[in-house]
């Protein structure tokens, strides 16, 4: 059989029905109806995650064609090329993507102003407000909080499910990887330590006489300058944007995702959702490695 040039990737949510026979046949029905000719299934991980390789001159009516076929099923999916799908770097979000809290709103919770912080916090994650009007905003409000408090908040922090065998698994197999945040390096270098990025980067919170000012370092990290992370690693490492992969949450990062060769909108606000070429819905991050070819056994946990 002649080459194929796109991959259909479908899988699974972690506990859910796992991927069968039955839903394949539903899946390559869909593929040929809609005019894309189709390879035999290659499991990456059985009942979790498979390859299809596809051929097709509208991938992504392809790929609409087996949405709507498997509408309501706890499955995620994306047609990407088949060639280049290893990627050389990786540039994630920190909070609601690599950890599951919002910091700023947990830091918020000790002074009892969660609700007012919390609520500029989606406003900003939704593109309603200026990214850094809302940051500003946001720290003000915590003037003379203790650093103690960082500490404490920061010991707490979870990582969402896949996130430290996404980062350990890509530099394994020699990709660089960069925690580029909004948020701040009072817990971005230890996210960094304990999942394994490479660098980080972030914003940089003003302490005087041991607590808050309630001033953030200039200039911001913001939306604009994850792009420009991105763009500087590609610069520094000699690899173009298409060798890299990028995921975040929410409007923050809407401009490293729509750059990066493979930008994934992880459980994402709908900012995100509309400008990202992939959306993981119901996968954890592993999901990502699924996206770019790896095998189960090829994962480092």
């Amino acid at each position: 059989m002649r080459a194929m040039h796109f991959v259909l990737t479908v899988i699974a949510a972690p506990g859910s029905s796992p991927l069968d026979a039955s839903m394949l046949d539903a899946i390559m029905e869909a593929l040929g109806e809609a005019g894309a000719s189709h390879a035999a299934p290659d499991w990456l991980d059985p009942g979790i995650a498979c390859d299809i390789p596809i051929e097709s001159a509208m991938p992504k009516s392809a790929e609409t064609a087996v949405r709507d076929r498997l509408a309501g099923a706890p499955l995620d999916l994306a047609i990407l090329p088949a060639q280049g799908r290893r990627k050389a770097l990786l540039v994630a979000d920190m909070e609601s993507t690599i950890i599951a809290e919002e910091l700023l709103d947990e830091l918020a919770d000790t002074l009892g102003i969660r609700p007012r912080i919390a609520g500029i916090t989606a406003r900003s994650m939704a593109g309603e407000i200026d990214f850094d009007l809302a940051i500003k905003s946001r720290v003000r409000l915590l003037a003379g909080l203790p650093v103690s408090t960082l500490e404490w908040i920061g010991a707490g922090v979870t990582f969402n499910p896949g996130a430290r065998t996404l980062v350990r698994t890509m530099r394994a197999h020699g990709a660089y990887t960069a925690l580029v945040s909004g948020g701040f390096t009072h817990f971005t270098e230890d996210v960094r330590a304990r999942c394994g990025f490479d660098e980080a980067h972030a914003n940089r919170l003003i302490v005087a006489n041991g607590a808050l000012s309630g001033e953030v370092g200039e200039p911001i990290l913001g939306p604009a300058a994850k792009r420009d992370i991105l763009e500087n690693l590609c610069q520094a490492r000699g690899i173009g944007l298409e060798s890299t992969c990028a995921v975040g949450d929410g409007s923050n990062d809407v401009a490293m995702v729509e750059a990066a060769g493979i930008g994934v909108a992880y459980r994402a606000k709908s900012v995100l959702r509309e400008a990202a070429s992939v959306h993981i819905d119901h996968g954890d991050l592993t999901a990502l490695l699924y996206l770019q070819g790896f095998r189960r056994a090829e994962f480092r946990d």
